[in-house]
């Protein structure tokens, strides 16, 4: 399975920006996904998740209200929209996946848990 994720630029803080993660070699239905993010300087962190059906969706709190996690698993896809986008929001963002195994809905933050990244898109939020 390959991931590979795109849709990082340079925006003016308030504005919006939707990363996409497409899936290659595998039926992503057939995982369950996140995105992560590593700011310069500082640990990758958890973004965001969907499990893999879509029905469910998890947030860090600094991004509740603010991103939106959703997958469309017909063309293999998953989707990261982002809106008042802060400079804080500056980091290399990851796609990530998982099988549908183990505890997932206890470790669904937790990077290490993830089979397959893709290589990270940038996004740069100038305030």
């Amino acid at each position: 399975v390959q991931l590979q994720a795109s849709g990082g630029g340079l925006v003016q803080a308030g504005g919006s920006l939707t990363l996409s993660c497409a899936y290659s070699g595998g039926t992503n239905s057939e995982y369950n996904e996140a995105w992560f993010r590593q700011a310069p300087g500082k640990e990758r962190e958890f973004v965001a998740a969907i499990n893999w059906s879509g029905t469910g969706t998890y947030y860090a709190d600094s991004v509740k209200g603010r991103f939106t996690i959703s997958r469309a698993n017909a063309i293999n896809t998953v989707y990261l929209r982002i809106h008042s986008l802060k400079p804080e929001d500056t980091a290399l963002y990851y796609c990530a996946a998982r099988r549908r195994t183990g505890d997932y809905y206890n470790t669904f933050e937790l990077a290490r848990e993830y089979d397959y990244w893709g290589q990270g898109t940038l996004v740069t939020v100038s305030s």
